[in-house]
């Protein structure tokens, strides 16, 4: 759950809640490749962003693949300010509040950007969803000693993921 923002044309931004209802959150959802009970939050619910809002009146039927593929107002075209944020939740799940939305000219070098520390990922696993906890710092990914490891621990990974 969290505040959604996009990237688009070399910077991040908000969305304005106008229009924004549990369509928009079924798709944001499923870009995010996360399942649950999609729910659509107004009024800067998860805070107020910084930066440009770069969309307003979004309109999903539900059924898309993605963000970029709904009804919406130009990028940048908006009458809003911060207090209309959108955000949105995939209960059970906690949903990652930022998403990728880019034309294949903006592609590679953002792919290719750093990975911010703290990242992490299973690696070694039969499936993407197990495997070793491993976690990006310095430059290198490295494991994570299971010493007082519990399940609170693996809910948090899988909330990161």
């Amino acid at each position: 759950e969290g505040r959604v923002e996009v990237y688009h044309d070399g910077k991040w931004g908000t969305i304005c809640d106008d229009q924004w209802d549990d369509r928009d959150a079924e798709v944001v959802c499923r870009q995010l490749g996360l399942s649950g009970t999609p729910k659509a939050l107004s009024w800067a619910h998860y805070g107020q962003g910084s930066g440009p809002i770069l969309l307003d009146e979004v309109q999903c039927s539900g059924n898309e693949l993605s963000l970029d593929q709904c009804k919406k107002s130009d990028w940048g075209q908006q009458n809003c300010d911060h207090i209309e944020d959108a955000g949105v939740s995939c209960d059970p799940f906690t949903v990652v509040h930022r998403l990728f939305l880019f034309s294949p000219a903006e592609c590679c070098p953002f792919l290719l950007s750093p990975l911010a520390e703290g990242t992490v990922r299973l690696a070694g696993g039969r499936s993407p969803s197990e495997g070793r906890v491993e976690v990006y710092y310095n430059g290198d990914w490295g494991t994570v000693c299971d010493d007082g490891w519990t399940d609170l621990g693996a809910q948090v990974v899988c909330r990161q993921l």
